[in-house]
C-alpha cells in the first residue's frame, strides 16, 4: 500500500493499470489514487464517450423508452467502445464505468453515488475538482470530481432547470430542490471567485419520525410524548435552531401527529418537507424572471394560502415580513400552526420574530407586537448541533402571557452538557426543570393525560 501515497502519474502512463490490478476490490467513493476510476485517463475517456454517446443517440426517443431497454442500449456501445480504445478494465470496473456513463446520460454524473449513499447528510462542491461530504455530522474530502468547469455547470442546470429555474451570470444564485426533495443551493461566477459552489441538504429516503429521533438521542420519550400530544391538540409550535440543526426533520416528524382529517397547506421557498397527510398542498415561492418581474414572496402565499380554507398553515421557514402574517393566521382560528426560525435559543427566537415583524414597515409599538407573539406561539422547541455533529433538542419552552411588555416563558424541559469524551462526543443529559406547563389543561380537555412524573426533575428522563 506504500506505493499508493506516491504522486500521481501523468495520464498517458500505463501505472494505473497496474494500480487496477493490485486492487479491484476499491470501493467508488475512495482517494483518487486507490480508485483507478478517478485516474485522468478514464475520466476523459468517460467524458469522450459521453459527447460521443450524445451525437450517436436521439435523446428525445431515448426519453420515452423504458428504463431497462435504455441501459441495454447504451452497454452495447460501451462495450464497442471500450474495446476500440483498448481500456484495461476487468469485469468490476467495467460495469462502474458503465454506470457512471449510464449516471452521465440519465442521472447527475458524479453526483449519482453520492446521492445513493445513505451515510452522506450534506454534498459540499467547491469548484469541479474539490467535493466534500457529511457522514454523520464530520465533514470528509473525496476524491469524486468533474472533467472541468462546464461538466459542472451542465449537471447544475439540469438540477435548476428541472424546477423552473436558472442559473447563469445574470443570476448567479439559486435555490432548487432534487425530485427526492433534497435541498440544493447554487453559486456561479461572478459570486463563486473560484468557480461554482454547490451545496446540497439530503434528505433521508425514509422521513425521521419521532421515535426515530428518540431512538438516535435527540431527545427522551417524556419529551417527544409531551411534544405530540401539543401537536396533536392543536399546541401553537415554533421550531427554533441553527443552520444544519435538525428543524426541518423536526417539523416532519412532529407533523405526524397531525390528525388525517385536517387540511394542511405548506409553504417553502423550496419544497422540502415530507407530510404523510392525505390532505396537503403544497406552495413554493418564485424568483423574478429575467426581467426582473414576477416574484412571489412567503408573505404573498401566507395571505392566498389563509383563502384556501386551511386548518393549519405549516410554514417551512420564517425569515421576512411573513412573520406579521402567519402570526394573524395563528391568532385567527388556524391554532396548532408550525413554523422554523433561525436563533440560538428560545428567548432569541422571541426577538428574532419582533425584528421580522418589524421588516412588514406596519406602524406597531413593540408592545402591540409582543403582544400578537404572546397570543400566537404557546410552544418553542428548540435544535442544537453538537460539537461532535449530533442533534439535540436542547430546550423546550411555554409562552405563558406577558407581563407589562415582556414575554414571559418557563423552560420545560432541557438538555444539560456536562463534559467531552476523549473521542470528541460530548456528554450531557436531559432533565425537566420541575415547571408543570399550562397547556396541561389544554390536553386533558382534549381527552389526552400526560404522566405529573415527567416533570419531577428528581427522576430521571
Amino acid at each position: 500500500m506504500a506505493a499508493l501515497a506516491e504522486p500521481q502519474i501523468a495520464p498517458e502512463a500505463e501505472a494505473p493499470v497496474a494500480v487496477i490490478e493490485k486492487l479491484p476490490e476499491a470501493p467508488p467513493l475512495v482517494p483518487a489514487a486507490v480508485n483507478p476510476l478517478a485516474s485522468n485517463k478514464l475520466l476523459d475517456a468517460k467524458v469522450r464517450l459521453h459527447r460521443q454517446l450524445i451525437d450517436e443517440i436521439n435523446l428525445s426517443a431515448l426519453e420515452k423508452m423504458p428504463e431497462d431497454e435504455i441501459k441495454r442500449h447504451i452497454q452495447q456501445l460501451i462495450s464497442k467502445y471500450v474495446v476500440a480504445e483498448r481500456l484495461a478494465l476487468n469485469t468490476q470496473e467495467l460495469a462502474e464505468f458503465t454506470s457512471e456513463i449510464l449516471d452521465e446520460m440519465i442521472g447527475l454524473g458524479p453526483l449519482e453515488p453520492l446521492l445513493k449513499d445513505p451515510t452522506i447528510s450534506d454534498i459540499l462542491i467547491n469548484g469541479h475538482e474539490c467535493v466534500y461530504v457529511e457522514r454523520h455530522g464530520m465533514l470528509e474530502p473525496l476524491a469524486v470530481r468533474f472533467k472541468d468547469e462546464q461538466h459542472l455547470l451542465r449537471i447544475i442546470n439540469k438540477i435548476v432547470s428541472a424546477v423552473g429555474r436558472r442559473v447563469d451570470e445574470s443570476n448567479p444564485l439559486c435555490d432548487a430542490r432534487l425530485q427526492d426533495g433534497s435541498r440544493v443551493n447554487v453559486a456561479v461566477r461572478p459570486i463563486g471567485v473560484d468557480g461554482p459552489l454547490v451545496s446540497i441538504r439530503k434528505f433521508s429516503k425514509k422521513p425521521f419520525n419521532l421515535s426515530r429521533l428518540v431512538e438516535v438521542g435527540a431527545l427522551q420519550p417524556q419529551m417527544a410524548e409531551v411534544l405530540a400530544a401539543a401537536v396533536k391538540a392543536r399546541i401553537t409550535t415554533i421550531i427554533s435552531g441553527g443552520t444544519g440543526s435538525g428543524k426541518t426533520t423536526m417539523l416532519n416528524a412532529l407533523s405526524g401527529f397531525i390528525s388525517e382529517k385536517e387540511r394542511l397547506i405548506t409553504i417553502e421557498d423550496a419544497a422540502e418537507l415530507q407530510l404523510q397527510q392525505p390532505h396537503v398542498g403544497r406552495m413554493e415561492t418564485r424568483p423574478p424572471n429575467v426581467e426582473g418581474k414576477g416574484e412571489i414572496r412567503q408573505r404573498e402565499l401566507v395571505k392566498n394560502a389563509l383563502r384556501m380554507r386551511p386548518d393549519r398553515v405549516i410554514l417551512g421557514e420564517c425569515r421576512g415580513e411573513e412573520a406579521f402574517d402567519m402570526l394573524q393566521a395563528m391568532n385567527t382560528g388556524h391554532e396548532g400552526s408550525m413554523a422554523t426560525v433561525h436563533a440560538n435559543t428560545p428567548r432569541d427566537a422571541i426577538s428574532r420574530l419582533e425584528q421580522m415583524i418589524g421588516m412588514a414597515g406596519l406602524p406597531m409599538t413593540v408592545g402591540s407586537i409582543r403582544g400578537q407573539i404572546a397570543a400566537a406561539i404557546q410552544l418553542i422547541v428548540q435544535l442544537q448541533r453538537q460539537s461532535d455533529g449530533k442533534r439535540k433538542v436542547t430546550s423546550i419552552a411555554e409562552i405563558t402571557g406577558l407581563e407589562g411588555d415582556i414575554i414571559q416563558m418557563q423552560e420545560i424541559f432541557k438538555y444539560v452538557r456536562t463534559g467531552t469524551a476523549p473521542d470528541g462526543a460530548v456528554q450531557g443529559h436531559f432533565v425537566a426543570t420541575g415547571v408543570r406547563p399550562r397547556f396541561l389543561g389544554h390536553l386533558a380537555n382534549q381527552g389526552i393525560t400526560i404522566p405529573g412524573s415527567y416533570f419531577d426533575p428528581s427522576k430521571p428522563l
